[in-house]
């Protein structure tokens, strides 16, 4: 069994690394803004809440995201582990996740974090596109679908979401350094902090992760 938290800021390239590893490990992937996006398309209470902050790139309560985190990893069906994704971001939030791990007898096996510099996040992110319909990813540069505006995978249309728009860049980032950064200290004082250049070519960057694990 193998459990990760995969960590970087907006724009790095996490979700790419995070989807790569989840289908090589075979994981159970426990991402709090797929978890919040889902909700927000049903309308529910909970999504209704989370789009507030969301919206305009802040961070949903603590608390809140702690019930949902809680609620996953006590169902444990996770045969062959878990990769959470976007959780923790605050202190509050990483001692919290301490606590229900040691609860439940479970260990991390690393943290990884895809470090890539501001300047080149903010060209990064100004560029990307996201499917209406299914969520998948694309850059107008990097990697453009193959007609323009149209998702390759089921012909919707796709859009720049509100957190891509360059004010709301600028705010997650500061959010991120402010209050996400800071944990790289507490995981690496765990001795499970593993820094990888999200600047590198995909492949560089998951050959790398995978060498690291060992596993």
């Amino acid at each position: 069994m193998i459990n990760l938290l995969i960590m970087g800021k907006p724009g790095a390239g996490k979700g790419t690394q995070a989807k790569r590893l989840l289908d090589y490990y075979q994981l159970k992937h426990i991402s709090t803004g797929n978890i919040y996006r889902d909700e927000i398309k049903k309308h529910s209470k909970i999504g209704i809440e989370a789009e507030k902050y969301l919206s305009e790139g802040n961070l949903v309560p603590d608390k809140m995201t702690n019930d949902i985190v809680k609620d996953v990893l006590c169902k444990k069906d996770y045969p062959k582990g878990f990769m959470l994704d976007g959780y923790p971001r605050t202190d509050a939030q990483a001692c919290a996740l301490d606590s229900m791990l040691e609860g439940l007898g479970i260990k991390l096996t690393a943290v990884i974090n895809v470090e890539v510099e501001d300047e080149v996040l903010m060209h990064r992110m100004a560029g990307r596109r996201v499917c209406s319909n299914c969520g998948e990813t694309y850059h107008v540069e990097y990697h453009p679908p193959r007609v323009e505006g149209i998702c390759d995978y089921c012909g919707h249309k796709l859009i720049q979401r509100e957190d891509d728009l360059e004010e709301s860049v600028m705010n997650r980032l500061n959010i991120y350094n402010e209050k996400t950064r800071p944990l790289l200290e507490h995981y690496q004082k765990k001795g499970i902090l593993m820094v990888v250049d999200g600047s590198k070519p995909t492949e560089e960057v998951f050959k790398e992760i995978v060498d690291r694990l060992g596993e």
